[in-house]
């Protein structure tokens, strides 16, 4: 296995990082699809869109499905512990605009929609980038 590979798959995470993986997984892959298909009462692709456009995130479409996308599949991805550290890096990056571009302005605490949930999202995910997936993944299987 190249040694590129074998980085990236590695981990000497514990049976913590698994859980901790596994939830915020759901947590993402369930804002995704509020984003993608409208489910859990989210907007779907047209109103997220519409949304992103309307405060400069343009083309809002495709960025709406680019967010929505690296939400759901890096979701799914962390939930099963496959490639781990690239969904990782999607999702921190999906935290960090959200924190800047949307609740910067608010300060700090969710109940203001600030930037404390999205703080925490991009936390754990720099977290998973940095000690990978985890005991329990298909990314340690891949590297053994």
């Amino acid at each position: 296995m190249s040694t590129l590979i074998k980085n990236l798959l590695s981990t000497h995470a514990g049976y913590g990082i698994t859980l901790l993986r596994v939830v915020t997984g759901l947590t993402f892959a369930a804002h995704g699809a509020q984003k993608l298909f409208g489910w859990f009462g989210g907007y779907g692709l047209a109103g997220v869109a519409q949304w992103m456009e309307s405060i400069g995130i343009t083309p809002g479409y495709l960025m709406a499905a680019l967010a929505g996308s690296a939400e759901f599949f890096g979701g799914l991805a962390l939930v099963v512990g496959l490639l781990v550290r690239p969904a990782a890096a999607s999702l921190l990056v999906v935290s960090l605009v959200a924190m800047f571009t949307v609740h910067w302005v608010n300060g700090f605490f969710i109940t203001a929609n600030g930037y404390e949930y999205a703080l925490m999202l991009g936390v754990i995910s720099l977290a998973l980038l940095i000690e990978g997936a985890g005991k329990l993944s298909v990314d340690r299987i891949i590297a053994r």
